[in-house]
């Protein structure tokens, strides 16, 4: 059988693509298009049993049955994991999912939330680039279903799922201190995130806790675009004599792989000159030589938690704003000299 479009409908009908497929959409109401139009385009589409699953859901009551994901970036292996852990999650919830990538400008992630309102779907999951409260604010004054991930406005009350990325990075250092590692190097992306202040704090406190000193010269942030050279450097500051470091805590799994390179360049060996942990993993992290130490991230509970919770939005169930925080876990391996 001919496979039914929406031109087929506007030849069959006399009306045009435009509403066929405002209507189609559910928003009829809104632009006006009269009842017996709407009727008409509906009843015609469940005869030509036009995207029948997309039909038998409700389509008179204005579901698409689509998802939109925001995120900052698709080729980074800790977004994708969450972007194809939503998807599983949605689509066995009878939803597809709609995603793109900001590369953390604003601009562009106000463009992206603005064409897919305009495709019509029924609830947004975010990872914000956190400059842009104002389609947030806008997001939640019109009651639109939407939640953040990763990243959040703190005086804006919105559905969130996120990690604890304070006590994550504590877990780091406390191993490395456990292992006879006092001085101890962080290297971070520069503010603008919560998540990087978050780590970053959970480095300050956890070694002021210790006892230990917080030097300066011990602390490093990066532009989110920075070069191998520039992370160079930075690694080789950091080993040089008198003020070398025991240890060094990656705020990224980016961040780790870049360092892990420059180490090598500089023939510093991991773990008896330098001893290393990542936040965040990467697939390579247990083969390369030696398998690096990574703060556990919990991907596949905040994928499933954040579809969850916009589910719920979307059924009318649990509407106040929800905030999780998810615990992370340390994989110890013989990057930290523990092995």
């Amino acid at each position: 059988m001919k496979k039914i479009t929406l031109q087929d409908i506007a030849s069959h009908l006399n009306i045009s693509k435009s509403t066929i497929s405002t209507v189609l959409n559910g928003h009829g109401d809104e632009k006006r298009v009269s009842k017996e139009t709407q009727e008409k385009i509906i009843q015609f589409a469940k005869e030509s049993n036009y995207k029948a699953n997309h039909l038998a859901r409700g389509l008179s009551l204005g579901k698409s049955d689509m998802i939109g994901l925001v995120i900052p970036n698709i080729g980074d292996n800790y977004y994708a994991r969450i972007a194809r852990r939503i998807e599983r999650k949605a689509r066995l919830s009878g939803y597809n999912v709609v995603f793109s990538s900001t590369g953390e400008k604003q601009e562009r992630e106000s463009e992206l939330i603005q064409s897919m309102l305009s495709r019509g779907v029924d609830g947004l999951i975010i990872a914000s680039s956190q400059k842009n409260e104002e389609d947030i604010l806008k997001l939640k004054k019109n009651n639109f279903p939407f939640v953040l991930i990763e990243r959040c406005y703190p005086e804006l009350e919105t559905n969130f799922v996120g990690e604890d990325n304070e006590g994550g990075v504590s877990l780091a250092v406390k191993q490395l201190i456990q292992l006879g590692r006092k001085r101890i190097g962080f290297v971070s992306l520069k503010p603008g995130l919560e998540a990087m202040r978050m780590r970053l704090e959970g480095y300050q406190n956890t070694m002021e806790q210790r006892g230990l000193v917080v030097r300066d010269e011990f602390i490093h942030e990066l532009e989110y675009e920075y070069s191998e050279d520039e992370m160079y450097e930075v690694v080789k500051s950091m080993v040089q004599f008198p003020t070398s470091v025991e240890g060094i805590v990656f705020a990224t799994h980016f961040l780790a792989a870049s360092g892990i390179r420059a180490l090598k360049q500089l023939n510093i060996r991991v773990p008896m000159d330098v001893a290393l942990i990542s936040f965040g993993q990467m697939n390579a992290f247990d083969l390369i030589e030696p398998p690096v130490t990574a703060v556990v991230q919990p991907v596949d509970e905040l994928g499933d938690r954040a579809v969850e919770i916009l589910l719920e939005n979307l059924e009318g169930k649990n509407l106040n704003h929800r905030k999780i925080i998810l615990s992370n876990s340390l994989k110890i391996r013989k990057s930290c000299g523990a092995i």
